[in-house]
């Protein structure tokens, strides 16, 4: 379910296609085909009822979210976004409306919290700097990048 949850924030933010969603949600379902959850998300035709289903049940613990699964999988899409974007004061703007957009339990943990002021860093007019900040969030879950995204945000 983090996965899922991860696309439906990044869907509502247009940062991924439904039809990404949809490919997602149908490779899930096909390997476990006895997920209640699944079966029910497989059968919503409207998405954004789909993204209610999947944001209420993550945001009153319906579900056991792992957030370390959750942000493997939003870091990864996220990262595939960067490399696409050219305007980094309107990435960092869209970066504080993910962080918004993200159940509360999980906005005060890094590298959740990170995003909170991910739109300051442009308007310091430091490009290497930004970008520095920015790939090193989004490498968060990389190999020995851990301590590294905490000099940054600590």
């Amino acid at each position: 379910m983090e996965e899922l949850l991860a696309y439906a924030i990044l869907l509502y933010e247009d940062i991924v296609t439904e039809e990404e969603y949809q490919e997602r949600l149908d490779a899930l379902f096909l390997e476990r085909p006895d997920d209640r959850t699944l079966l029910d998300l497989e059968c919503e035709t409207d998405i954004q009822e789909a993204a209610i289903y999947i944001r209420t049940r993550a945001d009153y613990g319906y579900i056991g979210l792992h957030p370390e699964t959750f942000g493997r999988v939003l870091m990864e899409k996220l990262r595939d976004y960067y490399t696409r974007y050219t305007d980094l004061r309107r990435f960092g703007s869209k970066m504080y409306s993910l962080w918004e957009s993200l159940p509360g339990n999980l906005q005060n943990m890094e590298p959740f919290w990170s995003l909170c002021y991910a739109d300051a860093f442009p308007h310091w007019n430091d490009e290497a700097q930004t970008r520095s900040f920015f790939e090193i969030l989004l490498s968060y879950y990389e190999e020995g990048c851990v301590d590294q995204c905490y000099r940054i945000s600590g």
